[in-house]
């Protein structure tokens, strides 16, 4: 009988072998599951918004229709971050941070950071999404197939008698390592596919790019089994170097490299934010107001001829100058921790390059556009989007015009939809480096191989 068919054979009649698939399986199409979920209730919660807005614009512009400027203090304006299906294989943090945000024409630093409300629970124990599964589970049932390809033919005396069949008895161990390789990664495929075709992903260099990479990953961890194999230790010592490198590679290199970055770049700015946008305009209040109006007229000189009501303590003129005096407040801050923000982003990227498991899930979220940089995207837009609301309704706001005037009907969700600029070689090059050095390594360690 061919060496390999017999490889094989007796690999599929283990005993744990038909189990630890079908475990790994079940929670792939579990996450599957729970991804479309996710992404279900994303546009659940667009008609929802979208069905709120125009209600609430269509009751307010009936009982409140007397002043522009007390209309549209009430009146929100929805923005949606675009949300591609594939985020249903790496949430990322889209589960976090709001993918549908709206807005009033006041001061925008305090709206732009409201969360919806989760219960804590869940948000403890996160959600099993695909990358989840491929990183966290896919490794362990590696290191269970892998641990012992070496020293169970030692230990069960075969190893001798094999090494006088041949010449090159490393080679049996590598056929054995392969033969493991190809039926993880047709499981792996499998699921892909499944989830290209339930979560209708489509099919583009994105999910080309996501698809290779997680093969890469998976041959990482067969590359490191074969490394430590390869040191020829007994079955207990492979499997506990494995599980510590587990261990290592998933929890605790990860968390190190988090508190990294984030004592690296500390964000205080973000509460200094909240802080000066609130006294910027809450402070107005009990100071003379030509200050502020002048401020005003500067940020927007388009509006210089509009004037505050003489002997009159107050005017939609002065109050929405107040409120933006509250956002240019707290400009500084809010360039400061966006610009950290950013350098965190960078900091892991660079930090995930040496580390195949960060740079895999940050790719995954690169790519389903559920990453920080995908959300300071949102932020930016949210920016544009406030700002032309605010240039549309001032003029209408200061010259007091007629709200039935304004075409109500027309102001409907608008959708933000970032675009992926595809990195080939900053994604798939430094896992693949990586995998390749353990692989030849592990090759120079077996062919030494002698018998004992």
């Amino acid at each position: 009988m061919n060496v390999t068919k017999l490889l094989f054979l007796n690999f599929i009649r283990a005993k744990g072998f038909v189990i630890a698939l079908t475990v790994l399986g079940l929670a792939g199409l579990l996450s599957l599951y729970i991804g479309k979920t996710f992404i279900e209730n994303h546009q659940k919660n667009i008609q929802k918004t979208a069905q709120t807005q125009q209600e609430t614009i269509d009751r307010y512009v009936k009982f409140e229709n007397k002043e522009m400027g007390l209309l549209l203090y009430y009146l929100k304006f929805g923005l949606v971050n675009e949300m591609p299906n594939l985020a249903g294989l790496s949430i990322g943090q889209r589960d976090i941070n709001p993918s549908t945000m709206s807005v009033t024409i006041r001061n925008l630093e305090e709206q732009k950071y409201n969360t919806e409300l989760h219960n804590p629970m869940y948000q403890l124990l996160g959600n099993l999404d695909f990358s989840f599964v491929l990183i966290y589970f896919f490794p362990l049932v590696i290191i269970a197939f892998c641990f012992n390809a070496l020293s169970e033919e030692k230990e069960s005396g075969i190893w001798k008698l094999l090494c006088s069949q041949t010449d090159k008895p490393f080679l049996v161990i590598v056929q054995k390592i392969i033969i493991r390789w190809v039926i993880v990664e047709i499981l792996l495929v499998m699921l892909l596919f499944i989830a290209q075709i339930y979560l209708q992903i489509p099919f583009d260099f994105v999910w080309i790019t996501f698809c290779l990479v997680a093969i890469l990953y998976v041959l990482f961890w067969f590359a490191l089994c074969t490394w430590i194999v390869s040191f020829q230790k007994n079955s207990n010592q492979n499997a506990l170097l494995l599980l510590i490198c587990w261990v290592l590679l998933t929890i605790v290199l990860p968390a190190t490299a988090n508190a990294f970055v984030t004592n690296t770049y500390p964000t205080q700015e973000a509460f200094e934010t909240l802080i000066e946008s609130r006294d910027g305009y809450h402070k107005k209040w009990d100071l003379p107001k030509e200050p502020t109006l002048q401020k005003f007229k500067a940020h927007y000189p388009q509006f210089a001829d509009f004037q505050h009501p003489e002997n009159k303590d107050f005017s939609w003129l002065w109050y929405y100058a107040m409120q933006q005096m509250g956002d240019d407040d707290a400009q500084n801050a809010v360039k400061q921790f966006k610009n950290k923000l950013a350098y965190r982003e960078q900091l892991s990227k660079t930090i995930g390059y040496f580390l195949p498991t960060i740079h895999t899930q940050l790719v995954f979220n690169q790519l389903a556009q559920s990453d920080l940089a995908n959300q300071l995207k949102f932020w930016e837009a949210l920016e544009q989007f406030h700002e032309k609301k605010r240039l549309h309704f001032y003029p209408k706001i200061f010259s007091d015009a007629p709200v039935l005037q304004e075409n109500w009907q027309q102001w409907k969700l608008t959708f933000f939809e970032s675009q992926i600029p595809i990195n080939w070689i900053g994604s798939i090059l430094p896992i693949l480096l990586i995998t390749m050095a353990f692989l030849m390594w592990a090759m120079f360690q077996l062919r030494k191989i002698i018998v004992e």
